[in-house]
């Protein structure tokens, strides 16, 4: 009863289901996928289920342990997920959880039709690869016989514009043509280029209403989330929600809760970009752990770290399989889980997941993962990603010295690492390295 109650995906469906079967043109292109559930390790479906009380009280501290130890079992990764990202306080019952899920599916419908009212694609099964507005917000109109990007690859799955009517067609009013309003129009087309170039190597995006499914979330968040909108790199981020969590409702509040622990990426400016913090705290991290790497990487005139950016930004969704990828951040939110998350989410929107009591007893710290129980006695509030990359560095150490006599090369022998990285083993040496550093800092 606990593990189904959101909706997630069949638990008929095992470890090598259809959702992650690779298209045959691609089987030689993608990175070999590691990941597979080890009886007493994995967190399975029926340990899942012996978590919960009669009432639906969730015991997260055993779950922490056994996803730290081997992941989540692909039948029930999409209704944990809900948990690791906070959706639901684990010590909710059933009914609330029921209750909390009918109030969000309807908030979601109706922005979903607050969207639509703007833009009819959204909730039509397709979605824009064209410009549908110009910058002074006047309808682009094309000839009947010019459709939009269409590619035999996904049997017509994409969506063709043939001039569909929008709000600004008729009755043009001043609200309309508002700048938030004319921003966003502007960016659907952008949400559907991507939505048509991500995880394309797998059989599920062959599905029109899938791809449809996924666009909508986007579109609609990029509507909700006014400061950041849509910026590209986030259709990476939102599509394992959409394989894993089958209400697009449901799928769309994961993804609005793992924004949350990453927006302050996307942030930019005129003169800085969002993700520039955690490069900036990666470089401090690699300096106090490892001086003659950073002095190296300095020397190349590689001190702002940019090499890093595209890990950081999504998540090392590049360097792994899709498999491989989700077992890795489920592996990471449990290291960072932190219990008072829930209760943040609910009062307020914040760029941060950092929500911690001032002190917190050995009991109450047993529902941290490894990674926050640590940031929580350092009073520290850096991520996990960030010592995932430093780890990533310092284990090729050797070779980044001996071989990069430029940027160039740097990227070069991180592209090496693509499908070569063992995601429990990444955790593992990014707690080793945060030891490390804590330690280092603790003696300055």
């Amino acid at each position: 009863m606990g593990c189904f109650e959101g909706g997630c995906m069949s638990p008929e469906l095992g470890e090598t289901d259809c959702f992650y079967e690779i298209r045959p043109e691609f089987v030689h292109e993608v990175p070999k996928t590691r990941f597979k559930p080890r009886v007493g390790k994995t967190l399975s479906m029926r340990k899942w289920n012996s978590a919960f009380t009669l009432d639906g009280h969730l015991d997260i501290a055993k779950v922490l342990s056994r996803i730290q130890r081997g992941g989540v079992h692909p039948s029930i990764k999409g209704v944990v997920w809900e948990f690791l990202l906070a959706c639901y306080d684990p010590n909710s019952t059933f009914e609330e959880r029921n209750q909390l899920r009918k109030h969000r599916r309807e908030q979601y419908s109706d922005w979903k039709a607050e969207c639509k009212n703007m833009e009819p694609m959204i909730g039509s099964g397709r979605y824009i690869t064209m410009p549908i507005i110009s910058e002074d917000g006047k309808p682009v109109q094309y000839p009947s016989n010019n459709n939009c990007d269409s590619d035999s690859e996904h049997n017509g799955a994409v969506a063709v514009l043939n001039a569909f009517p929008t709000k600004l067609d008729v009755n043009v009013t001043e609200a309309a043509v508002e700048k938030k309003v004319i921003q966003w129009k502007l960016g659907l087309h952008q949400i559907g280029l991507d939505v048509h170039r991500t995880d394309r190597t797998l059989v599920f995006y062959e599905s029109a209403a899938n791809l449809a499914k996924l666009w909508d979330i986007l579109a609609v968040y990029a509507w909700m989330d006014k400061d950041i909108g849509y910026c590209q790199g986030m259709s990476d981020l939102c599509s394992p929600m959409v394989i894993l969590v089958e209400n697009e409702a449901d799928a769309f509040w994961c993804f609005e809760r793992l924004m949350r622990r990453v927006r302050g990426n996307f942030k930019c400016t005129k003169n800085s970009v969002g993700v520039q913090s955690q490069l900036s705290t990666l470089a401090e991290v690699l300096r106090v752990v490892d001086p003659k790497l950073h002095q190296h990487i300095e020397d190349l005139d590689g001190g702002q770290y940019l090499f890093a950016f595209r890990m950081l930004m999504v998540l090392f969704r590049r360097e792994f399989s899709v498999v491989d990828a989700m077992h890795l951040w489920e592996m990471m939110w449990a290291m960072e889980y932190n219990p008072n998350t829930f209760s943040a989410y609910e009062e307020l929107y914040e760029d941060t997941t950092k929500c911690r009591l001032p002190k917190e007893n050995d009991m109450q710290l047993k529902k941290y993962g490894k990674f926050e129980r640590k940031n929580v006695k350092a009073g520290s509030e850096d991520s996990l990603s960030i010592f995932l990359v430093a780890s990533v560095l310092e284990a090729r150490n050797k070779r980044f010295l001996r071989e990069a006599k430029g940027l160039d090369d740097i990227i070069k022998i991180l592209n090496d690492i693509n499908g070569d990285i063992d995601a429990k083993e990444a955790c593992k040496e990014a707690l080793n390295v945060q030891k490390k550093y804590l330690r280092k800092i603790k003696k300055l």
